[in-house]
C-alpha cells in the first residue's frame, strides 16, 4: 500500500512530496513532507545502545516537515545527553520520531522502520551522535532535521 499526494508547499514556491505511515497499532499518525522522493533519502541509523537495542534509523530533509499524533498519548523518552526527546506510541512502544528544540523550534527526524513498511527505501547509513558533544549535536541537528509542525 502506498500513500503519496503532491502538496503545495506555501511560502518556499515548490511542490513537496507528503507521506504517511502509523505505529504498529495504528494509535500514531506519522507524516513527513520532503522535497526529494522518499525513496531517494538514505536514513541515519545511530549507532547508540537505546538506537540499536530498538532498531531505530531516521529519515529527515531541513528542507522539509514531519508531523505525529495523537502527541498526548505518546511517552517522552530522554537518553544519552538528554537534549533530544523520543517519542513513543504507549501502546505498541514504537518509536516513531526524535525531536530537540531550539530557540522556539523544534526539529526532529522520523523512524525509517514506520515507512520501510510502505515504501522502498534505501539502505541506511550508519551515524554515531554518541561521539558528539552536547554542543555540537545542538548544532548539527538544525542543520539535518526537519522542521515539526
Amino acid at each position: 500500500m502506498r500513500t503519496i499526494k503532491n502538496v503545495r508547499c506555501f511560502g518556499k514556491g515548490k511542490d513537496v512530496m507528503s507521506y504517511s505511515t502509523s505505529c504498529s497499532c495504528g494509535k500514531i499518525t506519522v507524516v513527513a513532507n520532503f522535497p526529494s522522493p522518499i525513496e531517494e533519502y538514505q536514513a541515519r541509523e545511530c549507532d547508540c545502545d537505546f538506537c540499536i537495542s530498538r532498531g531505530l534509523a531516521y529519515l529527515s530533509d531541513v528542507n522539509g516537515t514531519i508531523s505525529f499524533s495523537p502527541k498526548e498519548t505518546m511517552n517522552q523518552l530522554k537518553q544519552g545527553s538528554g537534549q533530544a526527546t523520543f517519542w513513543e506510541c504507549d501502546n505498541c512502544h514504537d518509536v516513531v520520531a526524535v525531536t530537540n528544540e531550539k530557540n522556539g523550534v523544534v526539529r526532529g527526524a522520523v523512524s525509517k522502520r514506520l515507512f520501510a513498511r510502505r515504501f522502498q527505501l534505501k539502505p541506511s547509513v550508519t551515524v554515531s551522535p554518541k561521539k558528539l558533544s552536547a554542543s555540537e549535536k545542538s548544532v548539527r541537528w538544525p542543520n539535518v532535521w526537519s522542521k515539526v509542525v
